[in-house]
């Protein structure tokens, strides 16, 4: 399974290449380093579970992006919290991730029903 072919793939891409965007002026260097890790993150335990030749291992990289989502979330919403985000951006951003997450755990129901046949 090519992760390039996955929508919650693509999906994420989109988010964290929106991130870095948003942070290219950013002077809190410590605090933009950590919410455009986390994004990046995503897609990047994606891409490489997806890469994995047993279900087992790719199960556990999409529970690693999950964390990350969850970490993600966290920052998006501390971020609109200290002015650090525009509010609009930062709900478009949890309500995208949310959105990945849902994704996520439904590439693992299709994932651990390969292992169940």
């Amino acid at each position: 399974m090519n992760c390039d072919n996955l929508d919650v793939w693509k999906k994420s891409v989109i988010l964290s290449a929106d991130v870095y965007k948003y942070f290219a002026s950013c002077k809190d260097y410590g605090f933009k380093d950590q919410i455009t890790r986390s994004g990046l993150s995503i897609a990047s335990n994606i891409a490489e579970g997806m890469e994995k030749a047993s279900v087992k291992e790719k199960l556990r990289f999409l529970e690693i992006a999950k964390g990350s989502v969850a970490e993600f979330r966290t920052q998006a919403y501390i971020g609109v919290d200290i002015c650090y985000i525009d509010k609009d951006i930062g709900q478009a951003w949890n309500k995208d991730s949310e959105h990945i997450l849902a994704m996520i755990n439904k590439l693992q129901c299709f994932l651990r029903k390969k292992i169940e046949d």
